[in-house]
Order: C-alpha cells, then structure tokens, then sequence
C-alpha cells in the first residue's frame, strides 16, 4: 500500500516538473550569450529584474533614443575667450613716488602690474529657435568679474560649423543668458512643461562635459524646488527653484538641456554639487517655465520685467521667526517689513505674518518664494497663503514692477528677538560715564529672552561678546550674526556702581505673552 502511494507521489512529481520545463520554454528562451529571449524577440540580460514602465510584463520597454535624436542636434558647444590682461598688486600710495626708479624697483621686485593670461572657458547651450536664438548660464559667458568674455563662439553639433555669438542679455539672479547667431533654418528645441514633472520621472542631460562632444546621460528627478545659494555668489537678489536629478552632469554641461523622454526641453543644467569638483551623484536644472518668461523679457527688452511681492524677510534663523511666530509644521517664510509703497502691503499682508503658500505650492523659505514668484511678471495675480493670529489665510497679490525700498528696523530684531524696547543711549548719559554709544533697554517685556535672564528696565548694554555696542544698529547686527547662540550682555545702571553680565541664550524659544 505505501510502495503504491509512493510511486503516485513520483509520478505527479515528474508530471509537474515537465509542464513547469515546457510551459517556461514557450515564454521564454535562454540564448547562449548570457539573455533570455522573450516570444516577442526582446532580449534582456539574465539578471533583470523584470522591471519596467508598462508593469514588468516584458513589454516595450523606456526608450530614449528618439529623445536623444530630437535634442542633440540643437545643444550647442559655446567657447569664450578672455584675453590677457594687467591687474595690480594695489600697492600703498605712500610708496609710488613716480618717476623711472619707481618703475625699476616695480619691475625688479615684482611690484608692478601683473599679467593674467589668456583665460579659455567651455559650456553648452540650447538652440530655441529656428533664427538662432540660444539660451545658456550666465556663468558661462562671464568674465570671472562684473562682465562679459570678450569673445563668445558657438559650435553646431551636426555640422561642427562655428559661429561668433551676439549676447541679447543676461540675469545673474537666475544665473540666465541669451544669444543670438546669424542664420535661418537652425535646430531647436521645444518647451516642455517644467510644472508636470514628477519624481522618479526619467530625464536626459545633454550637453558638452569635460571638452567631451555631445553627450547625453539619463537619470530621474530626485527632487523639485530644490535650493542650494549657489546664485548669491554672482547676485544679491537670487532666484532658485531648482530641478534636481541625477543624471550625470560635469564640467562643460553648465547650459546644456535637461530633457524628458518626449524630447522636449523641461530644464536648463546649471549646477552640480562636487565637493571633489566633478560630478558626486546630483545635479541641478533651472526649470524651463521660469527660463521661458526671463529669456522673453531679455529677448522683448534686454533685461528682466521681474514682479516683486514687497516683503523682506530673514537671512538667518527664519525657522526661529516662524516657530515663534505659532507656526508648528511645514515652515514658511517670516515677513520681518512690509514696506507701505509695495504689493504685499496693498493686499493686507503684516509684519509678523508668515507666508506658506505662492499659488498653492508650499515654499520653505526666502529663495524657494522667490523661485515661485520669478515666472511671473508686474501685473500679475498671485496667491499667496500665510499664518497670521494661528489662522491660515489667503490674498490675492498684484506683482508690482519695481523693488519696494525694504529697511528693516533695528529696533523691529530687537524686540522680536530679546523681547523689549530699546533707544541709543541719552547723550546726556553718554556723556557722563564717557561712552562713545550704547543702547539703553527703556522696557523689558514679560517672559521675553531679557525678562528670563533677570535684566531689568534701564541697563545700558555697552558691549556683547566683549565687542562694543554703538547704537541699536550695531546691537541688531550682533544679535543677527549670533542667531542660535548665547550671548553674553555687558553694561551698567545708570547711578549704581559696576558692571554687569548677563548670558542670554537665543536658541532659546520665547513663551507666549
């Protein structure tokens, strides 16, 4: 009976162990060079891993080849050219007499002017139109300095004929540029849709790395909305709302075209962070809907229509502001003045409110706002969402078209900060302890950072961190400078002998009151 039902157990075990073998040869079929083939004559390496857009079904899988073709042709390979200059040592005046024995210990001493040599430099650029518009960085066609290379020349990909480019204009905030070359008939490439775009979305880079030719590497997008101050370098007023991806990106590729799988253009490369100088595994792209309205503006005008909402807020320690501003979760943007000729003001913003939203995007920060803010030009409606009083509201806002002029207070920081009012200090005081300034606290409030480190209404700070204190100015600057820290409040009341200390820790939160 046992010796029945084990040969019955063989026999289903053979059975099945032969459908398993011919059901698995009609799907697929192992070539000898290391690939499966599938019935519809795809081959993939042993080791895939059955994965692709269409759901792992061995269907068609991304291709970019088509991708490729339609935006290497209108990537350009732009070289500029500085010639040899003299820069000076700046020497003492006191020195330079003039005369031929100065210009001899000039030259025996190496005193003189300096020549720099010949500066050679090398980007890419993307074609945008038939009549030889090109957009590109800013950075690739500077000078190291204020301005422009003297000579700009730009290579086709197809026909490697060079041209001599004219530069339309230029925006160091968004680190944008334009040329024009002479011709018809060139080229270019269409705009995509920078807002459509998705994490985890595949994407090309094409440019010219490293001296390299045309190039393309292929990657997805990382992150949206990414900021990294690098535009402060060449600009006080920056603008970044980078795409970040991982394409591979170098040296040379600065102006070069991010592009998604249909060809079209959703990025210009402007960015890499290299702690070692070369490519370290992410890259950053300026999107095409903010690179379409500036290359507009300096196309229509030479330079760019910028809307400005009219707001200043902090450089340092915004995420203190908002926290004591009651705001728990997703940050925001603290607006520290609002000056009464500029749009936020006309739409009801406050000092003390803290924005969140620009059209229903959320921003983070200073730069993340503008970012959102740079494709719009003055006229236009923008929403803009902000904390006020523990509430979430929203306004309509006009951009207007011209810088608001935004003064901060010193006093403004002061009070936000140490919970108080302040005055430079009487004359009459300063004049009988014999001060050259100082800042005397009229008020101290209740449960403020002073108010916790037992100082009290009338004390003349004459110096922080051993650094003399002038004027309120000063003092702001200090307490600006020192966010997140603990400082150390030296002075004096007015009529008692002595000099007192006081540590006040500014990573301190504030209570409520």
């Amino acid at each position: 009976m046992k010796f029945k039902q084990l040969l019955l157990v063989v026999a289903i075990s053979a059975v099945s162990a032969v459908g398993s073998v011919w059901v698995y040869g009609k799907l697929v079929k192992q070539g000898t060079n290391g690939t499966y083939t599938l019935e519809n004559g795809t081959k993939l390496p042993v080791n895939y891993a059955h994965y692709n857009e269409n759901g792992g079904n061995g269907e068609a899988l991304t291709d970019f080849t088509k991708a490729a073709a339609a935006a290497v042709p209108a990537v350009v390979h732009i070289k500029t050219k500085i010639p040899a200059r003299k820069i000076s040592n700046d020497l003492p005046n006191s020195r330079r007499g003039g005369g031929s024995m100065d210009d001899f210990f000039d030259q025996f001493f190496n005193y003189g002017p300096q020549v720099q040599p010949e500066q050679r430099a090398s980007g890419s650029g993307v074609i945008i139109s038939e009549d030889g518009y090109i957009v590109t960085n800013n950075h690739v066609v500077s000078d190291g300095r204020d301005g422009v290379a003297d000579e700009i020349t730009v290579t086709l990909n197809e026909n490697k004929k060079t041209y001599k480019a004219k530069l339309i204009g230029r925006d160091a905030s968004s680190d944008l540029a334009v040329l024009k070359i002479d011709g018809t008939g060139f080229p270019y490439m269409l705009y995509g849709n920078s807002d459509d775009t998705k994490l985890g979305q595949w994407v090309l880079a094409v440019g010219y790395p490293l001296t390299l030719e045309a190039t393309v590497t292929a990657g997805i997008i990382s992150a949206k909305g990414r900021t990294i101050g690098i535009n402060s370098r060449q600009s006080n007023s920056p603008v970044e709302y980078f795409i970040q991806t991982d394409a591979a990106v170098n040296q040379g590729n600065s102006g070069g075209a991010l592009i998604n799988t249909d060809g079209k253009l959703i990025g210009i490369n402007s960015a890499i962070l290299a702690p070692n100088g070369t490519y370290a595994g992410y890259s950053f792209a300026i999107p095409v809907n903010i690179t379409k309205k500036i290359v507009n503006d300096l196309i229509e005008f030479g330079d760019v229509k910028r809307g400005y909402l009219g707001i200043s807020y902090p450089t340092s320690d915004n995420e203190g502001y908002i926290k004591r501003a009651g705001v728990k979760e997703g940050g925001g943007v603290y607006v520290q003045a609002v000056p009464t000729d500029g749009a936020a003001y006309k739409a009801g913003i406050k000092r003390g409110d803290v924005i969140t939203k620009v059209n229903g995007n959320r921003v983070a920060s200073g730069l993340e706002m503008s970012g959102q803010i740079a494709s719009y030009k003055p006229g236009d409606k923008v929403k803009i969402t902000y904390f006020r009083d523990g509430q979430e509201k929203n306004v309509d806002v006009t951009l207007a078209g011209t810088v608001s002029k935004v003064e901060v207070v010193a006093a403004d920081i002061l009070i936000e900060r140490l919970g108080g009012e302040f005055e430079n200090v009487d004359t009459k005081i300063a004049t009988k302890y014999d001060l050259s300034g100082g800042v005397t606290v009229k008020k101290v409030d209740k449960g403020g950072l002073l108010d916790r480190s037992r100082i009290s209404d009338g004390f003349v700070i004459t110096s922080v961190n051993r650094y003399t204190v002038k004027n309120m100015d000063a003092l702001a600057n200090i307490i600006a400078q020192a966010s997140g820290s603990t400082i150390q409040l030296e002075g004096f009341y007015p009529g008692s002998g002595g000099t007192y200390r006081y540590p006040v820790n500014l990573g301190e939160e504030e209570t409520e009151y």
